[in-house]
């Protein structure tokens, strides 16, 4: 099964890149890819959100819902597909300060069937799954600094 993994260090406090993340109903906002975003359950540390997701490239849209769990105290999050268009999509973000700043580690198991077409759009799926966790990162990082500078 493809694992992506990305890491982004972000010149913004802990607490803040960490609030961002959590804030998934912004999402949408900053986040080109992700088209819509609703929490369908959300409990302590619990939290069920349905989302749609771009696929530029493509044309296309990916749907599914997720459940994810919250470590508060280590500033990480557990995610995986309960139903949707993977047939597998789980992983975790990690947060941790750095040198000032915070590190954003992400890792994401999938897999994404196309029957018949085979291991060539394999390739071009993961391609676009990488390019789309670093959008991901990046927009947080974005957004984050931004917040940042804009408290300075």
């Amino acid at each position: 099964m493809p694992t992506v993994d990305t890491s982004v260090w972000i010149n913004a406090p802990l607490s803040q890149v960490y609030a961002i993340a959590r804030d998934y109903r912004s999402f949408p906002e900053f986040m080109e890819d992700v088209e819509s975003l609703v929490i369908l359950e959300e409990t302590g540390s619990r939290v069920v959100s349905e989302w749609v997701g771009r696929v530029p490239t493509f044309g296309l849209k990916v749907r599914w819902t997720q459940e994810d769990h919250w470590d508060e105290a280590n500033h990480s999050s557990k995610f995986a597909q309960v139903k949707g268009d993977y047939d597998v999509m789980e992983g975790t973000w990690a947060f941790k300060e750095e040198n000032g700043g915070t590190r954003f580690d992400s890792s994401l198991m999938y897999e994404y069937s196309v029957p018949g077409l085979g291991p060539l759009v394999g390739r071009v799926i993961y391609g676009i799954v990488v390019k789309n966790m670093e959008s991901v990162l990046g927009a947080i990082k974005s957004r984050a600094e931004t917040q940042a500078g804009a408290a300075s």
